[in-house]
């Protein structure tokens, strides 16, 4: 067995391997950019070396300096975790050479299932089924739209080197092949260095099924069941489940058995996914191989009882499968959520910045088998910590949110109830929607398709349903504003009836304040009346009393909790946060955002139509659509942002004639930056 592996990954990833080497009485060394200085995974590991600049490429996905730190380190294995280097041949082979254990699969397994075509041309003689496409090497345009057209519309473009739903767009007409074509092109060629692209028939409505294979290097395989992996946005997995709800014994019996021959078919080693779309008839298709453990892995681990990076430690090591295929069992049910600094509101576009409040439910971190990840019911992969920051740099995920427990039902509710009652404040988050997909009744019955959420997310209305009632919103708004207001009375005095300067117990004066609730604009007016730790807001009509405990500081947030004493949530806790001008309102389970409308931060201008486009986040110009005196309407695309892997389209807010285009192709800018300017009076130009 090892006594040094060097993890070649950063937080969650790099984390979760820590915690079962370090387990396993093996030395661990963490590299990190300079970015990543203070990370968690940094600080956890025995030791760590330093890889160079923020950016990847100098960093995380440069084999050289890897190798290097292993070498430097004395590393005998390197674990690449899931993405940067993991499907890597060249970084396999650079092992290899090095003579550092690789952990995962062999060079060869990973060229060939890289590729996406060649991949199916392998599995072909073994008769895995496949969707109908084009997977050859002619990558002229003329030889595209004459496949395109051979195979049909709809039909989806792929990156051959492709992964982490990026280099995909789905075509409906041959008028809008060569566009999605060359999109696709970019940003495969951005993001893994091959624009080659293959095309596939899309196949309507479909479930993606996954399952996990594991094998040695004694000719031993398994499967360890199958993810249904099929909620997804922009083609990445947002919640996964296991096992599949709906499955057939000889629908499950059939996946693992052909997931099986796709790893023979490449004598793999290690730990692999093997990925199928399955269409409304039943049938499946295979998609692709992943040559590596996968994100959602956790939920896999809760249904088994097994350690599966332990599982490849060991596999690596030159050790059998720990297991046969007879031993191997579901047990119980278990949800992934993915949780992202993103904005759900704006298209999920990432978000990056500070997190001041990462507050989590009772949960255990990493650990997985019987008697620990099943105990607790909750088990939260993370890199997140209070004060820390989501960097431009790297995917926007912070976390994983896992559940367990002996029902679908069951462990679906547990997963609602612990995203309640996590917090994230500081940075735009995905935490609310997420719940309200969870709550979602296709989602909640199971058998969703790939569609799910773009039926849910029509005309970009992505926030939850609002569960609050207005009353006690504005209520708890109107006392969140008094005891902020105490807050700051208390950084002058410690007496404790000058901190409540505002606040009375009679003939209290009356408040207004104006929020915004997504693109809603509101006023409050509340009468606040205080004794001891007991309020009562009067808004409008209704009368509310609550209980809580004083005002708390904590850097740059404050906070104020305590419960409902009487109205519609009677008896329900409350915590309401500040950061800024922004207000996080929980009720029970059930949560809302308020921006408090600042009137020093309120322009003259404001609610006028907006005469710009600005970055909304930092990110790269790849496209401008628009020239100098266009007309454009209102959803026109007009510029292409690169952020955080991903190619966003910013489109026209209104109807307008570009005046100004600030930055051209290749620039990089930051979040704010004015993009395009147009003409405030149309007949100017």
């Amino acid at each position: 067995m090892f006594t040094k592996i060097l993890i070649a990954n950063r937080g969650e990833i790099a984390r979760r391997i820590n915690r079962t080497a370090q387990a396993m009485g093996i030395h661990t060394v963490a590299v990190y950019s300079s970015a990543d200085a203070h990370a968690l995974h940094v600080q956890e590991c025995n030791e760590a070396v330093c890889l160079g600049e923020p950016e990847a490429a100098q960093s995380y996905l440069n084999i050289d300096k890897v190798i290097a730190a292993a070498r430097q380190t004395g590393a005998q294995a390197i674990h690449p975790g899931y993405g940067f280097l993991s499907e890597n041949a060249a970084f396999a082979q650079a092992c290899a050479n090095a003579h550092i254990t690789f952990i995962g699969p062999g060079v060869e397994a990973i060229r060939i299932m890289g590729s996406k075509s060649e991949a199916k041309a392998c599995v072909q003689p073994a008769g895995v089924p496949l969707i109908p496409g084009y997977f050859g090497a002619d990558q002229t345009l003329h030889t595209l739209q004459s496949e395109a057209e051979r195979i049909g519309f709809p039909l989806m473009i792929k990156a051959v080197a492709g992964g982490g739903g990026k280099g995909i767009r789905i075509v409906n007409s041959a008028g809008d092949l060569q566009a999605a074509l060359e999109s696709c092109q970019r940003e495969a060629k951005n993001a893994f260095g091959d624009a080659t692209v293959m095309l596939e028939k899309q196949i309507i409505k479909p479930r993606h099924v996954e399952v996990q294979v594991f094998a040695d290097t004694h000719g031993n395989v398994v499967h360890l069941f199958e993810r249904d992996c099929s909620a997804q946005r922009r083609h990445q997995k947002v919640i996964e489940e296991a096992p599949a709800f709906g499955l057939t014994e000889a629908q499950r019996e059939a996946f693992g058995r052909t997931a099986v021959q796709v790893a023979k078919a490449v004598n793999y080693v290690g730990a692999g996914t093997v990925e199928f779309l399955l269409d409304a008839r039943g049938e499946f298709f295979f998609m692709e191989m992943n040559t590596r453990l996968q994100v959602e892995h956790p939920v896999t681990e809760m249904i088994t009882g097994f350690d599966l990076v332990q599982w490849q430690i060991e596999i690596a090591a030159g050790l059998p499968l720990p297991a046969t295929q007879e031993t191997i069992h579901i047990d119980g049910h278990a949800f992934e959520a993915r949780l992202y600094a993103e904005n759900p509101e704006q298209g999920f576009l990432p978000a990056i910045g500070t997190v001041e409040l990462w507050e989590a439910p009772q949960a255990i971190e990493f650990r997985t088998g019987t008697h620990a990840g099943r105990t607790a019911g909750i088990r939260l992969d993370s890199s997140m910590r209070s004060g820390l920051s989501v960097s431009p740099y790297y995917d926007p995920m912070v976390g994983k949110l896992v559940t367990w427990a002996p029902t679908r039902e069951a462990a679906l509710n547990k997963l609602a109830d612990a995203l309640a009652q996590l917090r994230c404040v500081g940075v735009k988050n995905n935490l609310a929607w997420l719940r309200s997909l969870c709550l979602h009744p296709e989602f909640a019955a199971g058998g969703y398709d790939t569609g799910l959420i773009d039926r849910m997310t029509v005309n970009t209305e992505a926030t939850p349903v609002k569960a609050i009632d207005d009353p006690t919103l504005h209520a708890l708004a109107g006392l969140a504003r008094w005891a902020l207001h105490g807050q700051t009375m208390h950084r002058k005095t410690s007496d404790p009836l000058a901190m409540l300067d505002g606040f009375y117990s009679s003939a209290p004066p009356l408040r207004e304040d104006r929020w915004a609730e997504r693109n809603h604009i509101f006023a409050t007016h509340t009468h606040v009346a205080v004794h001891a730790d007991q309020a009562v807001v009067q808004c409008g009509a209704l009368s509310l009393s609550f209980t809580f405990d004083w005002p708390l500081q904590h850097a740059s947030l404050s906070r104020l909790k305590g419960s409902i004493a009487s109205g519609p949530h009677a008896g329900s806790a409350f915590d309401l946060i500040w950061h800024g001008d922004n207000l996080s309102i929980h009720v029970g389970a059930e949560q809302a955002s308020l921006q408090w409308q600042n009137p020093a931060h309120i322009r003259a201008d404001q609610g006028h139509d907006a005469h710009g486009v600005a970055a909304p986040m930092p990110g790269k110009v790849f496209a401008v659509f628009v020239k100098v005196g266009d007309t454009v309407k209102k959803g026109q695309p007009l510029i292409g942002l690169e952020a955080m892997k991903m190619e966003h389209t910013l489109n026209s807010p209104c109807d307008g004639v570009v005046q100004t285009i600030p930055h051209p192709v290749g620039d990089q800018v930051t979040e704010g930056t004015e993009l395009i300017h147009f003409f405030e009076d149309a007949k100017s130009a």
